[in-house]
């Protein structure tokens, strides 16, 4: 929001929230219907495009987000380096408002203006004048605007909104009021107007102009430098036609230069262009790849979780993740991205954050949750891993945090410098902390890991009672603690504890057992189903974290804004603390060391309850 709000600054729709794209279905509906139930001869055929097009552009838009998240993050040609929050992604959730105007606007147009139906695909006439009304009307007068947005008075009441951003991601490129959008589309109509007023206008000279628009936009507002030093060597005039990403990103962190729209050749003639401007781009493109201190070693979860990765829909990363009825919709897209997963055979980055010094990065396995259980999918899986190690380690990283075990690598490869985390010590001292003091009797169920058996050990020679619901758990455990801790193990079914901790495999008849008002307490990385209501459930073990981890603009699963799970947080702290020393396999770091160490650098236990 601007500093001072004026007149016409929110949206006409904002009230309807994720029902806003109503306002053009009448319009798109009807276009689609008259175009099929119309004689071949009175079809328009660019009426029936407007809708399409819209969706084209949404598509380009998310192009370039991805695209500019994943070279950001892994730093080639960055150009600013702070970070973004998730206030950020607040108030740029709504990139897609300035679509539906256009859409709105331009069927309105279309259906009352008699010029412009039945347009024809091309017309070289028309092409060539919008490229001339351009250059010349739409960029002059948007730079006297800009310049006029940049008065105090029309900067503390619009224009404030868009230069909230600092560090630019694509879609910032659309983010101002509605007052102020409203001035852009007149301008930009200038050329589409004036092509149908003359009889020049075509389908694909307004398509090409509006994806030029989208396209120019996107490119000055990706925070990484693309355009090649040769294309200016050996086109040197088009320095003044058409600008760079460092060009206008000058612009979002000096504020009084560099007003251009696309082509800086105003920005010369009137003297504002920024003097680092030839600096800044040259040392853009000149930056390396980000050679990161940290890498956490994820993986995909379920088939819908590509849209909640920092690579794909921003605003759903800002979020846990949560089943929503539109991505069930969008199944196609997810089969597609499910067979370039399978396809694409090495991890990703999909994610940066600084920690005090440290530069962390978070890389991602493509395969499912579900394919780690395939036993057909494990060597591939593996080679995967080894790969993405084999790389850390050339590259000189600290640390690495596995999203599970790094035995077998560390064994195949007995010389790594970088050191494999597996986090398993903190979540331990996370599941234990987190139990409710004055707790006597806890029950463990579900499948036991090595993070299972040291929550028993630890409980135990604390003297609470461990309550397993089986015998086969109950020996099992008793194998594992030795005489004097199994002391105070116990099997029952009946009469059990309100305070279970949990791991994968709880079924329903396992949550059916517990007794009205169980507090269900996860000890794996993934949270048991919520499937009673008069119980409580909190977070896989996790912590929040402090406010020097920047670039925090995404959800980590299903955890909650600026919570991180302990096993990610574990790699963290080994690199910050320089403990030169594996955790994987059946090897488990000291839990109260690590623990300690976690509150000392900031991070702090979560509220636990939570209802489902």
């Amino acid at each position: 929001m601007a500093t001072k709000p004026g007149i016409l600054t929110e949206w006409p729709w904002t009230w309807l929230g994720d029902f806003k794209y109503l306002v053009v279905a009448p319009w798109a509906v009807h276009e689609i219907f008259s175009f099929m139930v119309k004689d071949e001869n009175e079809r328009d055929l660019g009426h029936f495009l407007i809708f399409p097009f819209l969706l084209l552009r949404m598509l380009h838009n998310q192009i370039w987000i991805t695209l500019s998240r994943y070279r950001t993050a892994k730093g080639s040609n960055r150009i600013v380096d702070k970070t973004i929050e998730f206030e950020q992604v607040d108030r740029e959730r709504n990139w897609d408002d300035q679509i539906i105007l256009n859409g709105l606007l331009v069927y309105i147009g279309s259906m009352y203006v008699e010029q412009g139906q039945h347009l024809p695909w091309w017309r070289t006439n028309g092409v060539i004048l919008t490229i001339l009304l351009h250059t010349g009307p739409v960029e002059f007068l948007y730079y006297w605007l800009h310049r006029a947005l940049h008065h105090h008075f029309l900067y503390s009441r619009y224009h404030s909104h868009h230069h909230s951003s600092i560090v630019t991601e694509p879609i910032t490129s659309v983010i101002h009021p509605f007052a102020e959008h409203i001035a852009y589309f007149l301008l930009f109509a200038i050329p589409l107007l004036v092509t149908i007023l003359t009889g020049t206008a075509s389908i694909l000279s307004f398509a090409g102009y509006i994806t030029y628009i989208d396209f120019m936009n996107n490119l000055g507002h990706c925070n990484f430098e693309l355009i090649p030093k040769s294309l200016f060597s050996t086109f040197p005039i088009l320095k003044y036609f058409i600008y760079t990403p460092s060009y206008h990103s000058l612009h979002h962190t000096q504020f009084r230069t560099n007003y251009c729209l696309f082509m800086p050749l105003y920005d010369y003639i009137y003297g504002t262009m920024d003097k680092s401007s030839d600096t800044l781009y040259e040392t853009s493109l000149q930056r390396k790849e980000e050679t990161p201190d940290v890498v956490y070693l994820t993986h995909l979860t379920t088939p819908e979780s590509i849209y909640y990765l920092r690579l794909g829909f921003a605003y759903l990363a800002s979020e846990p993740h949560k089943s929503k009825w539109y991505l069930r919709l969008m199944w196609p897209v997810t089969l597609w991205s499910m067979m370039i997963a399978r396809i694409y055979g090495r991890s990703f980055i999909v994610e940066r954050n600084i920690f005090n010094s440290l530069k962390l990065q978070t890389w991602a396995i493509p395969k499912y949750t579900v394919q780690y259980y395939m036993q057909w999918q494990r060597e591939s899986i593996s080679k995967m891993i080894q790969d993405a190690i084999t790389e850390a380690d050339e590259k000189g990283i600290k640390e690495e945090g596995l999203n599970g075990s790094g035995e077998l690598f560390v064994r195949k490869q007995p010389g790594l410098k970088v050191k494999l985390v597996d986090g398993s010590s903190l979540a331990v001292a996370v599941v234990v902390k987190c139990i409710p003091k004055g707790t006597t009797q806890v029950v463990l169920r579900g499948d036991f890991s090595k993070v299972a058996y040291a929550i028993a050990l630890d409980l135990c020679q604390h003297g609470i009672k461990v309550f397993t619901l089986c015998e086969d758990d109950y020996q099992n455990l008793k194998a594992r603690l030795g005489t004097e801790a199994a002391k105070n193990l116990i099997v029952s079914k009946t009469n059990v504890p309100k305070i279970w901790l949990v791991g994968g495999g709880l079924n329903e008849d396992d949550q059916l057992k517990a007794p009205k008002g169980t507090t269900f307490i996860p000890f794996s990385q993934f949270p048991p189903k919520k499937l009673r209501r008069d119980c409580f459930y909190t977070y896989t073990p996790a912590m929040l974290a402090p406010k020097n981890l920047e670039n925090v603009d995404s959800c980590e699963n299903w955890l909650p804004r600026r919570v991180m799970s302990a096993w990610r947080i574990a790699g963290i702290l080994h690199a910050t603390k320089e403990w030169n020393v594996h955790e994987y396999g059946s090897t488990m770091f000291d839990t109260e060391k690590i623990w300690q160490a976690s509150l000392e650098h900031g991070f702090r236990p979560l509220s636990y309850e939570s209802k489902p």
